[in-house]
């Protein structure tokens, strides 16, 4: 992963400025909070780990970030790269839709977490 400075957001937005926005509202956030921020660019997503809290279950993606408490491995990365795929699709509305998603399907039933791909996730099967 190379370090953050110069790196294109159009790449970590997916080319949506609606994405661009929120992702540079989460990295403002990570950086409150303590995270290392990089980008990696495989995945074309904002690495920002190290976090002291601010983020669900393993890691979180806000647009083109994703917020973390520990360095990620390889296929999480793959996994939240299609997250910011979604956030790029459906905008500041992707939140909603995935907190709804949630709340009626858990974990390795949600379809947005199916997506991602259950495994790279690190989410077994119940």
């Amino acid at each position: 992963m190379k370090r953050s400075r110069g790196v294109p957001m159009i790449r970590a937005s997916r080319g949506n400025p609606q994405s661009a926005a929120i992702t540079r509202l989460a990295l403002a956030y990570a950086g409150l909070l303590g995270a290392r921020i990089a980008f990696d660019d495989e995945f074309g997503l904002f690495v920002c780990s190290g976090m002291r809290g601010g983020y669900a279950r393993g890691g979180t993606t806000i647009g083109g970030a994703f917020l973390t408490g520990r360095e990620p491995a390889r296929p999480l990365l793959r996994h939240e790269a299609v997250h910011a795929d979604q956030w790029a699709t459906y905008g500041w509305t992707f939140a909603l839709r995935y907190l709804f998603e949630e709340s009626r399907r858990r974990g390795v039933r949600n379809r947005f977490e199916i997506a991602a791909g259950l495994a790279d996730g690190g989410y077994r099967d119940s």
